[in-house]
């Protein structure tokens, strides 16, 4: 097996802190409504190649994407699930026991709090009891800043190996990638279209149009050269067809340099600019 934080021979997945590996590519399913057109995404993406799946508790789509999952005819261990803690709620051991009947799987590959509210630590101890109890083979956290990260390290027995954040060249954190890089905690980009408002912009379309490539295909591909595991969301077949057909070409250090310079962030440690909770 390659070494933690390294990606896997064939460039499709990476080797997490605790020795498990995450596909860099998954397809997120944030406000997909439960039903058939969260069932249709999912199943659309397995046909297409996909072997990750990123739902939440919040989202309220894990009935669907456990559907779609059986329906596919995969084995459970060939696909990645990933759902995450609502902070709303009390204890992540006992939520994830819910999200376990929801999705109709023994165990789900990945766990995250969803976001700090309350503090950045006091849920930590119940992640690492679902961990403890097989309920989650890795726990990690969602939308957690620098100093948040570093917090939860101070007091983790079972440390995160998973940060999931808005990242793309247009929120470029270079600071918080470095923190993460610094603690060997893999940095998984989510919003990398930027819900599709990044997929106009003149400078993007430029590098796609010269490459014979997608817009979203030359974002998603940026992540990808990061090591960066990367969640495109989509809900039309075709594009979601598309935005797999990401491991075949490379984009240039100019062309990541001009990217990189897209950045609104300032290259901050924050996860938000304007947190919600």
């Amino acid at each position: 097996m390659a070494a933690a934080g390294a990606v896997t021979a064939d460039g499709r997945a990476r080797v997490l802190a605790d020795g498990n590996e995450i596909p860099l590519l998954g397809l997120g399913v944030w406000q997909v409504p439960d039903g058939r057109e969260c069932e249709d995404a999912v199943r659309w993406a397995l046909e297409a190649g996909y072997r990750h799946v990123d739902t939440a508790q919040a989202y309220g789509n894990e009935p669907s994407v456990g559907r779609a999952l059986r329906d596919s005819g995969l084995a459970r261990e060939d696909v990645f699930v990933t759902t995450k803690f609502y902070p709303g709620r009390r204890d992540p051991e006992a939520e994830v026991q819910r999200s376990l009947e929801r999705l109709g799987v023994d165990v789900v590959d990945l766990y995250l709090i969803h976001w700090p509210q309350g503090g950045p630590t006091w849920a930590w101890e119940g992640m690492q009891r679902a961990h403890g109890r097989g309920y989650a083979r890795s726990i990690g956290v969602s939308n957690f800043g620098a100093s948040d990260l570093e917090a939860v390290l101070e007091v983790a027995e079972v440390p995160p190996v998973i940060n999931q954040v808005q990242f793309s060249p247009f929120a470029f954190r270079r600071a918080l990638l470095a923190a993460c890089d610094r603690h060997g905690v893999a940095l998984e980009a989510y919003s990398p279209l930027g819900t599709g408002r990044h997929l106009g912009d003149r400078r993007v379309a430029g590098i796609a149009e010269r490459l014979g490539r997608t817009p979203a295909q030359v974002l998603i591909r940026w992540s990808l050269q990061r090591d960066l595991v990367v969640l495109p969301k989509s809900t039309h077949r075709e594009r979601i067809e598309q935005n797999a057909q990401v491991f075949d070409f490379e984009l240039s250090e100019e062309d990541m340099g001009a990217l990189d310079g897209l950045d609104r962030t300032g290259g901050a440690d924050r996860a938000l600019e304007r947190p919600w909770w």
